[in-house]
Formats: structure tokens, C-alpha cells, sequence
């Protein structure tokens, strides 16, 4: 059995051999990936099944773990969307001669070696996978016990692909999914170049502070719609019950709403039987849980609710009194996720669109389209929160960095 630190290495020497690979090969890897889903998606399935068997059937966290055909389906169609997109490496940004003579060249390269620690969502197995190969990066993969069995089975077709078009199977690695394994990778300095977490706060914060190796976070979303004054009413329940109900388990989904004080009362009366449709539990400050009084899921908010990623048919509202409010609250509770303003006045949107410091900021839409698919980017590894390197959908494009090629004929520095 090949120790941890054996399969970083193997998996950073497939990496230079990737980065040699023909663009051919790459899109026949990915095709051969797609088929392979689109054909015969019930080893996936029987083994997702074993890993949603141990978990108890109530947690909301099951909808992330679940896979099936239509899943599949939209995981196949993403890699052949990924295998289209052109190669973002290898491209010329500058090129000059000194006075000297020494030719000079900046291009893009691949980061090299991509560590990605993500939980209970298996399809970002083949999001990753598909990501780093069309962009020439080797990567270890570590997901979550939950998974076990889903990511096994993915490991094995994934490999199956890579041995199609030719390429080390190596190239990218399923590391065993006992938290010990992170610390292998924290210290893997020499052969992993970047590590990407994708999950609860809980464990970007963890990644955060003890790798030693470089980190980029795709970080929890506690997201929130603020519906102003001014709001076409129609428009806001529509946006709102969007961003709550299509997808709640996601870090894109609605986590608090904001609403105006002036027009609380009757955007509240009508969102009441919206969200009674889907159950949907309301943590309300007080202004807000006086004007719910008597729906059916009305729970008295504390402070701690403001701050909570719900990832469940769970949200916060509350009354503010303009729009000054509503941009202290995202200032003090968001997590610089997505954010949303409702509004028909274009002077607020604008001043939201500028003062709200957060990856994705939109107005009069829902926050779910923050997506990298979505966005017209392909599939991304996730949403990165923070401002070095890459923010928003981190995709293809920012799976790159930069590379400096002097030629030269002798020249000496005097």
C-alpha cells in the first residue's frame, strides 16, 4: 500500500508529464470521462447509495451527497462543456526584445500540483478533476468519509478515462479520507503548490491556519437579499423564494432577508404562504416576528442566526429601516459571498453594486446564479471569497499563473 507521501509525489512527477500532454489527449481524457458517466451511471449510483445509507435520513446535508441519473447527466455535460473551453495555458501576455538583445516572454503556465479538501458533495470530484486536467494541473483529491464509497468509484472511472487518451493516471489522486491525510498535505511544500478548501467555515478556517502550503479559499456563503422600498413586490417573493427553495444546501442560497421597513408588512403577508408551501423555518427579529405572528414556522431570531450559513430550508429576516441599515447588516454578518438588492430605484443599486464588498454582487436577481456554469466559465472548484489570485467562480481561467521565458546570446549583466 503506497504511503501518503508516495502518492504527492507520484502525483507531482505525473504533473510534469501532464503539462507535456497534447491538447488532443486532454479533450479525449475528458471525453472519455463524459461517455463513460453518460453510458453507465449506475456504478456511481449503487455506490452513492452505500455512503447515503450511513447517514441519518433527516439531515439536509443529504441533498450535497446525493447522486442520481439527472446528476450524472448534468456532471457528464459539464465536462464535455470543460473539455471545449480553450486551453488557458501556454498563451503569450507579453513579448519584447531589450536593448541588450535578451528576447523576452511572459506566458501562462499551470499552477503545477492542486490540493483540493472538500466534504460531502461528491460531483465536485469530477468539477475538480475535469478543471485541473483541461488546464494542464495534476491534482489530489481529498473528500469527505461521507462520500467514501462515491469518491472510490469515481476515482476508478476518472483513471479509466486517463488511461484512454493516454496520460499518467497518476496525474490525479484520491487520497484516503481520514482528516490525518490534511496534514500530509499541509506540509507538502516541495510538491504541492496551491490548496483549495471547499466546505463549512469550520474547515477553510481549519485549512487557513495550519497549511503551510499556499491557500485559496472558496469560502461559506451566508448570503442575503435585501428588498428596498422601492421593490417591484412581484419581482422581490419571486427572487426570494428562488434564492431560498430551488437549492438550499448550497453556499449560494439565501441565508437572511433584508426588508424595508416600509413596505415589511405586505412583502411579509404575501411571502408567508410562498415559504409555507416549502416549510420553510424564519428566524425573526422582533419587528419582523411580530408581523409573522402566525406562521406556521416562526421562530425568535438571536444574534448567532444572522451569521449562520442555513444550508436548509432555514432563514433569518430582518426589518431595517433604509438602505444605510441593510449595508451596516451585510457589512458586519456577510461572509463576502453573494449579495442582492431588490430595488427599482437605480441610484440604491448602484450605490449596493459599489459599497457592498463581496465577490458576487447583484441587483434585482437571485443570488443562485453565482455559479461558474452559470457565469458561461464551465464547472469551478468553488467560490472563492477572498481577493489575491482569484475571487467569484474560481474556474478555468484562474487556474493559471505566470511564467517569464528569456532568450538570450551571451549576455552578461554589467
Amino acid at each position: 500500500m503506497q504511503t501518503i507521501e508516495s502518492q504527492i509525489i507520484r502525483t507531482h512527477q505525473a504533473g510534469v508529464h501532464l503539462r507535456t500532454a497534447t491538447d488532443r489527449q486532454i479533450k479525449m481524457a475528458l471525453k472519455a470521462l463524459g461517455d463513460i458517466l453518460e453510458k453507465d451511471p449506475s456504478v456511481l449510483i449503487r455506490a452513492n447509495r452505500k455512503d447515503l445509507a450511513r447517514q441519518q435520513p433527516d439531515d439536509p446535508r443529504n441533498d450535497r451527497l446525493l447522486l442520481n441519473e439527472a446528476r450524472i447527466r448534468a456532471i457528464s455535460n459539464s465536462i464535455r462543456v470543460i473539455s471545449r473551453l480553450p486551453d488557458p495555458t501556454g498563451k503569450i501576455l507579453e513579448k519584447r526584445r531589450l536593448e541588450n538583445g535578451l528576447q523576452v516572454e511572459k506566458i501562462t503556465v499551470p499552477l503545477g500540483v492542486v490540493g483540493a479538501i472538500f466534504e460531502s458533495r461528491p460531483n465536485v470530484t469530477f468539477d475538480i478533476t475535469a478543471l485541473c486536467l483541461r488546464s494542464r494541473n495534476a491534482c489530489l483529491l481529498k473528500g469527505s468519509s461521507d462520500a467514501e464509497y462515491t469518491n472510490l468509484a469515481a476515482i476508478g472511472l476518472i483513471k479509466r478515462s486517463l488511461k484512454v487518451a493516454g496520460i499518467h493516471p497518476d496525474a490525479v489522486t484520491l487520497l484516503p479520507s481520514p482528516r490525518e491525510t490534511v496534514e500530509h498535505l499541509f506540509s507538502a511544500t516541495r510538491y504541492i503548490d496551491v490548496i483549495i478548501p471547499r466546505g463549512s467555515e469550520s474547515l477553510i478556517r481549519f485549512v487557513r491556519k495550519n497549511s503551510l502550503v499556499p491557500v485559496i479559499e472558496t469560502g461559506a456563503g451566508v448570503c442575503h437579499v435585501y428588498v428596498e422600498k422601492e421593490a417591484d413586490l412581484e419581482k422581490a417573493l419571486n427572487i426570494v423564494v428562488n434564492a431560498k427553495v430551488s437549492r438550499p444546501s448550497v453556499c449560494n442560497a439565501l441565508d437572511t432577508i433584508l426588508v424595508d421597513q416600509a413596505i415589511a408588512p405586505e412583502f411579509l403577508k404575501r411571502l408567508q404562504p410562498l415559504f409555507d408551501d416549502h416549510r420553510v423555518e424564519i428566524f425573526a427579529e422582533p419587528k419582523a416576528y411580530s408581523l409573522l405572528r402566525g406562521y406556521s414556522f416562526l421562530q425568535k431570531a438571536t444574534e448567532e442566526d444572522f451569521s449562520r450559513e442555513f444550508i436548509s430550508l432555514k432563514c433569518a429576516v430582518k426589518v431595517v429601516k433604509g438602505i444605510d441599515q441593510a449595508l451596516a447588516h451585510i457589512d458586519q454578518y456577510g461572509t463576502r459571498h453573494s449579495e442582492s438588492i431588490v430595488s427599482r430605484n437605480k441610484a440604491h443599486c448602484e450605490r449596493f453594486l459599489q459599497e457592498v464588498d463581496a465577490a458576487v454582487v447583484y441587483t434585482n436577481a437571485s443570488t443562485r446564479f453565482t455559479d461558474g456554469e452559470e457565469l458561461g466559465l464551465g464547472a469551478e472548484i468553488g467560490i472563492s471569497t477572498q481577493k489575491l489570485h482569484a475571487r467569484g467562480p474560481f474556474a478555468l481561467e484562474k487556474l493559471i499563473t505566470e511564467k517569464w521565458l528569456i532568450r538570450g546570446n551571451g549576455q552578461v549583466r554589467e
